[in-house]
């Protein structure tokens, strides 16, 4: 059976194939501008791996209070040694990336201290954590004062909004690396690092917290190389390579990430506790695995930018631009796009592909959001996975893709069901 044939059995038609084969062989040098980052960062692993004499041992299961855990703690120095941070908190306990921020937010800030956000909104999902929107739980509920500096239309920083802001009360500075549920670029790790020099030459003590979700070894140096002094992100996510079944990371300054223990589970308790659950080999491969699947689901993001913006669809970033994180958002302008976009992704999925997702009101969200995710992992959007909330302007965030062909197929099965709801015609195919 030739390769079409195959295709043509999963339901993408000739056309389509023909058009992907198109913007395929005009990727070659970026494709392989992604491999030599991917290479760079692998070594990075290994080199972390090799230095704290991972072993075999270290995948051995505790249970209970999980003290004296040597797997856990070792898989701490790795990515503190990877992502060049002096102390980590890498747990099972910590359940999402939501999760993850928030114990580093709510661990470092005490009642009266200010949180700034010099990069507008934060995701949704910290909307509630914040205080943003009234939640029962909210750092606004603890006496946590919360300001905002938008980014201008530009999309760059406006510093002096930003110098203005901050002032004796500010203690923590959060950085989203990626864009959300937004349409603006992607911050790269060279533009953080301008905004916290700058942020810390008016008050050197401010502790800066970049939220790192989607960007993970997406560029060769990470936002602790230019002065975060927090870095925080999912496990299954990037970081965790398609393997880790749960968990989140906090890196940085050992004081913070102290403290952020101490929240986590309990004054005087602290990292010491915390059974890793027979979770620590997956979580090692995982990591191990990370830069080569993130290499792929760049590609996917590549791809679906190229392929886009050839019909007319406005995409951010757009195919020739810089990549900071592996999401793509394309705007489709309508609710039907979103979801036909969203169900030609699912039906890519090696599991669950029968299922159709439809838009529903999801715990943190304030409109109903679409989500295609056939994963392994609930919820992994490592993994091949498109979201989308169903309000203006109608974009949907593309992301993830275990490997560079699965991510490539549920870009074609996703014009495939646009062409099908007639959204996308066959003549537009022909005409690029």
């Amino acid at each position: 059976m030739e390769i079409n044939d195959i295709y043509e059995s999963l339901g993408i038609s000739r056309e389509v194939l023909a058009f992907g084969k198109k913007i395929e062989d005009s990727l070659k040098e970026r494709f392989q501008a992604i491999d030599e980052t991917a290479e760079y960062n692998q070594m990075k692993v290994i080199r972390a791996m090799q230095k704290n004499r991972v072993s075999d041992i270290h995948f051995a299961a505790t249970t209970g209070y999980g003290y004296n855990d040597l797997g856990r703690d070792v898989l701490e120095d790795v990515y503190a040694d990877a992502f060049h941070g002096e102390s980590a908190l890498v747990r099972p306990q910590l359940m999402s990336g939501t999760h993850a921020l928030h114990i580093a937010l709510s661990g470092n800030l005490r009642p009266g201290d200010e949180l700034l956000s010099p990069v507008g909104k934060p995701y949704d999902t910290l909307e509630e954590v914040i205080g943003i929107r009234d939640s029962v739980g909210s750092l606004k509920e603890y006496g946590v004062i919360y300001r905002q500096v938008d980014l201008l239309e530009d999309g760059s920083f406006d510093y002096d909004n930003i110098a203005a802001a901050v002032n004796e009360k500010t203690k923590l500075v959060t950085i989203q690396r990626s864009k959300g549920y937004a349409t603006r670029p992607t911050l790269s790790v060279k533009r953080i690092g301008e905004l916290i020099s700058f942020i810390k030459n008016i008050k050197p003590d401010v502790i800066c917290m970049v939220d790192n979700c989607y960007g993970e070894f997406v560029e060769r140096i990470e936002p602790t190389d230019v002065g975060a002094d927090m870095i925080v992100g999912s496990l299954i996510k990037n970081p965790g390579g398609g393997l880790a079944p749960i968990g989140g990371y906090i890196v940085g300054r050992k004081d913070c990430i102290d403290r952020a223990s101490y929240r986590l589970s309990a004054p005087g308790l602290g990292k010491e506790v915390g059974a890793s659950l027979g979770l620590n080999q997956q979580m090692f491969q995982g990591f191990f695995l990370s830069p080569t699947v993130v290499a792929g689901a760049l590609k996917g993001a590549v791809f679906a930018a190229r392929v886009y913006e050839k019909l007319g669809f406005p995409v951010v970033p757009d195919g020739t631009e810089s990549r900071h994180d592996i999401i793509q958002a394309v705007t489709l302008g309508t609710p039907e796009g979103v979801i036909a976009f969203c169900q030609g992704i699912q039906a890519a999925a090696p599991v669950d592909s029968y299922v159709s997702p439809e838009p529903w009101d999801m715990p943190g969200y304030d409109a109903p959001v679409i989500m295609a995710a056939g994963a392994f992992v609930q919820g992994s959007s490592i993994e091949l996975s498109a979201d989308g909330p169903i309000k203006p302007p109608y974009a949907v965030y593309f992301q993830g893709g275990l490997t560079w062909y699965h991510a490539k197929l549920g870009i074609l099965m996703s014009l495939q069901k646009l062409m099908e709801a007639g959204i996308v015609s066959g003549s537009s195919l022909c005409e690029q």
